[in-house]
């Protein structure tokens, strides 16, 4: 499985993002396991965000570790990634991971639904 550091041109996980991984695993009591962030067909706009605390990554995907802790990327949902960003807001109105998006060409307000251009 290709690593790569926390910052690379494929896709980034803020530091945030790590935080609050690392936290919801050790809440769970699941030492080691990290995110996977896909990108399904669905939701109100087409495709749609999903999240999903798993013990280990499978060999094609792509991993982006930080101090032990790892998001995994499948290479279909990469495609649809490419150049964005995976960060956690802690608002008023609920706290939540993001996907910041470069190739989603409109969302809509529930923030994990997106069409491609």
């Amino acid at each position: 499985m290709p690593e790569l550091p926390s910052n690379t041109s494929h896709f980034q996980v803020t530091a945030r993002a790590f935080a609050q991984i690392a936290e919801i695993a050790a809440r769970e009591q699941r030492d080691g396991a990290g995110l996977r962030l896909a990108v399904l067909a669905g939701g109100c706009s087409g495709f749609q965000y999903s999240f999903a605390l798993e013990d280990k990554p499978a060999a094609d995907d792509l991993v982006i570790e930080d101090r032990g802790t790892w998001v995994a990327v499948d290479p279909t949902s990469l495609e649809l990634l490419e150049g964005g960003q995976l960060d956690w807001s802690d608002e008023l109105i609920g706290a939540h991971f993001t996907v910041k998006n470069p190739q989603a060409a409109s969302g809509c307000g529930c923030g994990t639904s997106f069409a491609m251009a």
